[in-house]
């Protein structure tokens, strides 16, 4: 997200995977991690509360998926990614890179899933994702 989308945009995305005859099994949700001298440097920065509530709706329209948050959470405080989880992320990449982008520590994701209450499902290292 944040590359330029409107909420109709967003909107269409969610409605086109939840009338799948099958819900996906992940639902990844990124947030647009800016790069010089790429198009969208110079993109409007996305609203966190904006990216919180697709979360939201993905959540809701999906409720077996695994909504997982991936790209963006380097640059998401830890407010944001808190806010994600309440809103209804339930899953993680994590690892040094993800694809272009750096992911935050593992460490760090762990003491916020701790200290948010959220309890791992299950954690692989070969696949690179939490699930709460």
């Amino acid at each position: 997200l944040g590359m330029g989308e409107g909420e109709g945009d967003r909107a269409s995305m969610l409605i086109t995977l939840a009338n799948l005859k099958e819900h996906p099994e992940s639902v990844p949700i990124n947030m647009l991690v800016k790069i010089k001298g790429t198009p969208f440097d110079n993109n409007q920065d996305l609203d966190p509360i904006d990216f919180i509530k697709t979360i939201a709706v993905a959540r809701i329209m999906m409720p077996a998926s695994y909504i997982r948050l991936s790209a963006g959470r380097e640059q998401m405080n830890e407010q944001t990614q808190a806010l994600c989880y309440l809103a209804g992320a339930n899953s993680i990449f994590y690892g040094d890179k993800l694809l272009t982008t750096s992911n935050p520590n593992l460490d760090e994701d762990l003491k916020l899933l701790e200290k948010l209450g959220i309890e791992i499902e299950g954690k692989t290292c070969e696949g690179k994702n939490i699930a709460a």
